[in-house]
């Protein structure tokens, strides 16, 4: 275990960029061989598109990186809750883990939903009417700047190893593409695992078109955030229907349009 920040840390920087394109091919290989839905569409279109995001917040992720750790280096501050309190390094990263997940995704997500001006940015993500999983891509840069100023924010205020920030970076991704996968999974063993982990099943609820099932299932790692807080819900998938509706959905592909949603002022933003 004492290595394992430190294998971290010294992975080169292709190795750790690598991984998120790779995790995505994963869950694209999935949802091609076991498909919940057959949909209609031009999936390379739409995983292209999708894909523009992903290097929009990549872009994002990797300037904030910077300034936070290689100009500022913030972790020599020794400024933390973490550097003030022995826990053996195991319980750090499960701590650590847990407390960014909490935060910077269970919870800015649900402040995403409920403030008009995050909303629309966040709205590019539930526009996709098609989800799949490339969709766990799909964040406006702006949307992304905000998660990753948090994520960052949290890390300094709870001391969290370097090391374990670049793990929570490389997962994170990983459940992104696997909840957002189009992927079948047998109900019985979605609901089982959804009792601790957010599952693809549970998270296609979110997806909905409509509030009360837009407002559901927040969590991005573990789903007992949702349980915990009564956000947790769950639907048949064929009773789903994605995209969200005050958005034009003919529009979803249109990366200009997209691109502008948020400062669209025709769309309605009741949250």
């Amino acid at each position: 275990m004492e290595s394992f920040p430190q294998l971290l840390t010294m992975m080169p920087d292709w190795q750790r960029i690598g991984v998120v394109p790779g995790f995505l091919v994963l869950a694209i290989v999935l949802e091609t061989l076991f498909p919940l839905f057959r949909f209609d569409y031009a999936r390379l279109k739409h995983v292209v598109v999708n894909v523009v995001f992903l290097l929009t917040s990549g872009a994002v992720s990797l300037a904030l990186s910077f300034i936070a750790f290689d100009w500022l280096h913030i972790e020599a501050w020794q400024f933390g809750l973490l550097h003030h309190i022995e826990l053996p390094l195991w319980l750090q990263l499960v701590v650590s883990i847990l407390v960014l997940d909490l935060l910077c995704q269970y919870w800015i997500h649900v402040m995403l939903h409920k403030h008009k001006w995050m909303w629309k940015l966040h709205l590019v993500h539930h526009s996709d009417t098609t989800v799949d999983a490339s969709t766990g891509t799909r964040h406006h840069p702006g949307d992304f700047f905000l998660r990753e100023m948090l994520t960052i924010t949290v890390v300094f205020l709870m001391g969290i190893p370097v090391a374990f920030y670049v793990f929570y970076r490389l997962i994170g991704p990983f459940f992104a593409y696997i909840t957002h996968a189009n992927v079948k999974i047998p109900d019985g063993i979605d609901r089982a695992i959804s009792w601790v982990l957010v599952t693809p099943n549970m998270h296609k609820v979110h997806h909905h078109f409509e509030r009360p099932w837009t407002n559901s299932n927040y969590g991005n790692i573990f789903s007992v955030w949702d349980r915990l807080f009564g956000t947790f819900a769950y639907a048949h998938s064929r009773d789903l229907n994605y995209g969200v509706d005050t958005v034009d959905g003919s529009n979803d592909m249109n990366l200009k349009y997209q691109f502008a949603l948020p400062f669209n002022s025709k769309i309605k933003t009741d949250c």
